[in-house]
């Protein structure tokens, strides 16, 4: 003896499914609940439809809400007042830095406000006002500002 599946199960599984879009990153359980939502409420209004015909809509409803999501977003992204808030790095673009240890080879470290920071740019001595010019993941690209330069083991004006 199988028990029918009701409206409310499919309005059941859209909950529990939007639960689950709320746990996870993208956006693709957001579309499956709109789909169980919407299989619920042609159940509703058709309650005499065979389970293989509510599977097959859900199926055919969560595969065409998925696409026609991707293909607005990708003509309509969504624009953020704040587009650089989870990418700390590219954050620091453009701040002026005091070295507190020489950059050798073309790297050395900097601690900017809590945190240690790996930086590539031109060898410079301690002390040396830095400009961070870019990000390359959690490596800063920077420049030096006071027109100092080391190399050859020996500090030399910057020639620009």
């Amino acid at each position: 003896m199988t028990l029918p599946i009701v409206f409310w199960h499919w309005w059941a599984a859209g909950a529990l499914l939007l639960v689950v879009e709320l746990l996870s990153p993208g956006m693709y359980f957001l579309w499956m609940a709109e789909a169980a939502l919407l299989t619920g409420a042609l159940l509703w209004a058709w309650p005499d439809l065979s389970w293989e015909s509510q599977l097959l809509t859900f199926s055919v409803l969560s595969v065409a809400s998925i696409v026609l999501a991707r293909k607005l977003l990708t003509r309509h992204p969504i624009e953020s007042d704040r587009p650089l808030l989870n990418r700390r790095a590219a954050q620091l673009v453009g701040r002026i830095c005091v070295l507190p240890e020489p950059i050798v080879n073309g790297e050395g470290k900097i601690r900017i406000d809590d945190s240690m920071w790996r930086i590539r740019g031109a060898d410079a001595p301690a002390g040396a006002r830095i400009r961070i010019i870019g990000a390359d993941g959690v490596m800063l690209r920077v420049e030096a500002l006071d027109g100092e330069v080391r190399g050859e083991g020996q500090v030399r004006q910057a020639t620009r």
